[in-house]
This record gives structure tokens, C-alpha cells and sequence, in this order.
């Protein structure tokens, strides 16, 4: 119902269109429009380059990024009521046959407030390797609608390329930050002396 609610405020040409939905006992259902192309995660390969996997040019990921903006701004600031989607990926952008992009799946989208800066929320939401640092821990600052932001920064380096090259260290970093706890997430100073002593034996080997 959650989903429901979120989309059934919206009307923007960059978002998907629920024409229907069933929610009777044990039978829960949304029905969208029909995406021909499927969603955009098919189309981004972690071999070559953009310009030569499956006929998409440079021009088209552009087009296809600019799109997916307008819909977040749409969502950030043409609602009246803010909305906050917090899954924002490829596998939740679908394309029409013009490829023209849709963001779809408000599963775990938050309502509120349009003067409202900061998202009351309890634990955290979103995808691995797309959910922004403050979502997980609040040290680095309060959740709000740049949230979404950032996970849509993350997935324009996926488009273009580049986090292919990144997105081993950015999970042995997440994989660090498990093991060194908490503690040293809320101390910096420590969270800065286990960096030190990282590097010291990164230069020993």
C-alpha cells in the first residue's frame, strides 16, 4: 500500500503509471504500464564500453540520465507532498520503446513535507553499493531527498563506466567499516587511527 500511495500522487512523464492494483486477502498486485525495453540494468555492461554494448550511444545514456533527473526533481520539488524514493538503481528504471527512462518500484519511498529538510526514519533502506552513507549511519549527517541524489550519482558512474573500477573497494571499505564497529564510526579520531595504521601496512607489503 506503501507503493500506492507514493505513486498514485504523482503525473510526470519520467515516472512509471500504475493503471491498477489488487490488494484482497492473500492476493496483493500492481499492475503498470508496459515498458518494451525492460528495465535499464540490462543495458549496462561491466565489459567494453557503453558506446558499443547492445547499440546504446553515449548520446542515449545521456538522454537517459537527464530523464531520470527530471523525474527526482519532480518527486524533490513538483510534489506536494516530497517524495523520498530511496531504491533509485537500473533494475528500478524502466524504458519505454523511445527509451525513454521511468522510475518505477516505491516500495521503500518516504513521504513528506515539503519544507521539511531532514526524513525521520528507523533503520536503514535502499541497495548495496547505491544507499548513501547517511542512510546506514546518521554520523555522516541527516536523511533527506539528497539521499536519493546520491544514489543517482552512483548510478550515472555505473552508466558511464567508471564504478566498474570502484565498486571492489567500495565494498572492502564497507566490509572495514563492519569490522572496526560502530565505536569508531561515532569516534573519528579512531575511525583516523585505523586509517593510519591501514596505511602503514599497506607500505609494509
Amino acid at each position: 500500500m506503501n507503493e500506492v500511495a507514493s505513486i498514485s500522487r504523482t503525473s510526470h512523464m519520467n515516472i512509471v503509471t500504475l493503471l491498477g492494483f489488487c490488494y484482497e486477502k492473500t492476493k496483493r498486485a500492481l499492475i503498470y504500464e508496459f515498458m518494451t525495453k525492460g528495465s535499464l540494468d540490462k543495458f549496462i555492461s561491466y565489459e567494453g564500453t557503453p558506446d558499443t554494448n547492445f547499440g546504446l550511444q553515449w548520446e542515449r545514456f545521456y538522454e537517459i540520465a537527464v530523464g531520470i533527473a527530471r523525474g527526482l526533481e519532480y518527486f524533490h520539488r513538483g510534489c506536494n507532498t516530497r517524495i523520498v524514493h530511496f531504491d533509485i538503481k537500473p533494475h528500478n528504471i524502466l524504458l519505454d520503446e523511445d527509451f525513454c527512462p521511468k522510475i518505477s518500484d516505491f516500495g521503500l519511498a518516504k513521504l513528506c513535507k515539503s519544507k521539511v529538510s531532514k526524513v525521520s526514519m528507523i533503520g536503514a533502506r535502499g541497495t548495496v553499493d547505491y544507499i548513501a552513507p547517511e542512510v546506514f549511519c546518521r554520523t555522516f549527517g541527516g536523511v533527506s531527498y539528497k539521499s536519493d541524489v546520491y544514489s543517482y550519482g552512483m548510478m550515472v558512474l555505473e552508466m558511464v563506466g567508471e564504478r566498474k573500477k570502484i565498486i571492489l573497494d567500495l565494498r572492502k571499505l564497507v566490509k572495514c567499516i563492519s569490522l572496526i564497529g560502530s565505536i569508531s564510526i561515532l569516534n573519528r579520531e579512531r575511525l583516523h587511527y585505523f586509517m593510519g595504521v591501514y596505511q602503514k601496512r599497506k607500505k609494509r607489503l
